[in-house]
């Protein structure tokens, strides 16, 4: 697509992060990608975190069938934290 000078002012920035980079902070709206092809991003937290940083929009866009194996995929890594001692 192209725009006119005049046009320019109508254009709006964005930005792109990662779950990971985006934990603790909160955004007006967050589209999220979810796909097959991310077998390994698909864990349950993830869509969590994900779906918890936008204050008001949140949009998935991706396969109906990646999103039921994210959302039944809890297993992820087991975490040595050592905060039970």
């Amino acid at each position: 697509m192209s725009y006119l000078f005049g046009e320019l002012d109508t254009l709006v920035l964005a930005y792109a992060a990662t779950i990971h980079k985006s934990q603790g902070s909160e955004y007006p709206a967050v589209v999220i990608p979810v796909l097959t092809q991310h077998y390994a991003m698909l864990q349950r937290n993830l869509r969590y975190t994900g779906n918890t940083r936008g204050k008001r929009l949140v949009v998935i866009v991706g396969q109906r069938k990646a999103v039921a194996i994210a959302v039944k995929n809890v297993s992820g890594r087991r975490r040595w934290s050592k905060l039970d001692e």
